[in-house]
């Protein structure tokens, strides 16, 4: 038998707030062996980041190990000093962050942070250190990758600088790769890339994946083991497939039947959707009708909420020699009509453009040519009131749920912001219209005198789609709006969304990675190729039978999306 690599046995973390011991992870045992990958799925708060963390040390602000412990190759690190804990960091155990905003650091090129894991790691040092960055940004799939050494984190993608990090996790070819949402950031194809790169250096290097992910189509393809955790607890345990394929425990069973890679359907019936677009025109038509003489008055109630016509973004790039510059073409002369009451789905590989036109949409980004009408009207022409008005009817939700909410303000503040700043209700009015606000995307009223930096990842993207609610818009722009979330909390703002638009009206222009999501929630899709559509249709045709090899590349690497499983 094969010795383990990493046993946990009776863990228990605890966090202090108030003088009071909050637990939040339980009597956990698990066991990884050499080689092997085991992923933890859980919904968003269920321990599964707290349990990875107390693996390597690094438990955030009042986080320690209360109980149990953790043998690594035997040795309890639970209680080892922290000087051996840093000599394990790097060589011995890896670890491939969430949010690689909050884990890059701005000031650094990409180049000198991978470096530095490697001189840290005594690896390579100099000239032979700069030649390994190269091949260790190739290796996590960064294409022309000495030119981007020399950028800088805000030059990336969010999906360039998840890449970035996996590179810096795996420069010293630990043993143990704690990978806490790896791939969460990345486009379908990238992130199969990245997992085969990862089964890869398991089955060649003995190296052994603790995969921390809300993805349970990922977790079936690509696990040996799988744990399912649930307030503190592993409730369920054993080979993935078949705990996938015979969920024993109710939540297990919840978490499969919510999993979009799983079972991807469209919300709700094609005939509904068109009742609901009709009535949606025959709305703004009335409203339009109501206001013409008001100077704020922003259309004519038309059946496209949005029209992009000949949209072109090009930025200037840094070139190799100082002074030096080149020009990038981001979105290439695309054209595309958003019907009122329907959802247009915009996916592709990371830096295909998807957000960027998100951001010409928005007002956010002026275009180098082309034009966005919203209702009737050229966005770029409106100022003043006429501004103000249209940036309550057009809301967005990002990708980054640590970059978009201010650390410096609770979540009440956070979300009553948008409705004291349109000068909606009085303190009371609003504070009730937080609290159902906060109801509406499954987080406690408690919530609202915390601040960010106290919630998980998907708790904090709750709260950016609750603000982007809050002053009920027309039409809202989710720029990878739930590839943060958990698959129960995944489902259930999907749901969200299309209650809302079928009771609404609402016209939504999604930018998403995830097909399974796309196939979920939208009417019609555009896919995106180096800044210009390749394919447009309905979102039945383009599953069904896609035109484009690049589509079909992009369909093909949905995780689980080919495995048949029982509920």
């Amino acid at each position: 038998m094969t010795a383990p690599l990493l046993e946990i046995k009776n863990l228990e973390v605890a966090f202090t707030s108030n003088k009071r011991t909050i637990s939040a992870v339980r009597g956990t045992s698990l066991t990884v062996y050499p080689g092997q990958t085991v992923a933890i799925v859980g919904e968003s708060g269920s321990g599964k980041s707290t349990l990875a963390h107390a693996v390597i040390d690094l438990l955030p602000g009042t986080g320690k190990v209360t109980g149990g412990q953790i043998l690594f190759e035997g040795k309890d690190v639970a209680h080892a000093k922290k000087s051996d804990m840093v000599a394990l960091r790097g060589s011995s155990i890896g670890l491939v962050p969430q949010d690689p905003m909050s884990n890059l650091n701005p000031l650094w090129k990409i180049g000198f942070q991978v470096k530095e894991a490697l001189v840290a790691n005594n690896i390579a040092k100099g000239k032979t250190a700069d030649t390994r960055v190269v091949e260790l940004l190739e290796e996590a799939g960064l294409p022309d990758a000495e030119r981007r050494a020399r950028q800088y984190p805000h030059e990336f993608s969010g999906g360039m600088r998840q890449r970035a990090l996996i590179a810096i996790g795996l420069a010293a070819r630990p043993k143990l790769l704690i990978a806490d949402e790896p791939t969460s950031a990345l486009d379908v194809t990238v992130q199969k890339q990245i997992l085969d790169h990862l089964d890869k250096l398991a089955v060649e290097l003995g190296v052994a994946v603790l995969l921390i992910t809300h993805d349970l189509g990922l977790a079936a393809e690509r696990a040996d083991h799988l744990a399912v955790m649930y307030k503190g607890q592993i409730v369920e345990s054993g080979p993935a497939l078949e705990i996938l394929k015979d969920p024993q425990h109710p939540y297990t069973q919840r978490l499969v039947a919510s999993a979009p890679s799983l079972a991807s359907r469209r919300l709700s019936s094609r005939k509904a959707r068109a009742e609901v677009r009709a009535q949606a025109v025959q709305t703004a038509a009335e409203i339009a009708a109501e206001v013409a003489a008001s100077e704020e008055a922003l259309g004519k109630g038309v059946d496209n909420v949005i029209v992009a016509k000949n949209l072109t973004q090009v930025f200037t790039l840094r070139g190799s020699r100082p002074g030096s510059s080149t020009d990038f073409v981001a979105v290439d002369d695309l054209s595309f009509d958003l019907a009122r009451g329907t959802t247009m789905a915009i996916v592709g590989e990371s830096g295909s453009g998807k957000s960027t036109v998100a951001r010409m949409v928005l007002g956010l980004l002026q275009p180098t040519s082309g034009t966005v009408e919203y209702d009737g009207v050229d966005v770029s022409t409106l100022k003043g009131k006429s501004l103000l008005a249209l940036r309550r009817q057009m809301q967005p939700i990002f990708q980054n749920p640590y970059g978009s909410l201010d650390p410096m303000y609770s979540i009440y503040r956070t979300i009553e912001e948008p409705l004291r700043t349109h000068g909606i209700g009085s303190k009371k009015e609003r504070e009730a219209r937080i609290r159902e606000l906060l109801d509406k995307v499954a987080l406690p009223s408690s919530v609202m005198r915390r601040f960010p930096n106290e919630l998980s990842g998907g708790q904090r993207q709750r709260v950016a789609v609750a603000r982007a609610l809050a002053l009920e818009p027309d039409l809202v722009i989710c720029d990878e709006a739930v590839s943060a979330l958990d698959v129960l909390v995944q489902a259930q703002i999907l749901h969200l969304l299309n209650d809302l638009q079928a009771d609404l009206g609402l016209s939504y222009l999604f930018i998403t990675h995830d097909l399974a999501v796309v196939r979920q929630i939208a009417d019609n899709v555009l896919v995106m190729q180096d800044g210009r559509v390749v394919e447009a249709s309905t979102v039945a045709q383009v599953f069904d039978s896609p035109q484009q090899e690049y589509t079909r590349r992009l369909l093909n690497a949905i995780p689980g999306a080919s495995i048949e499983l029982g509920a």
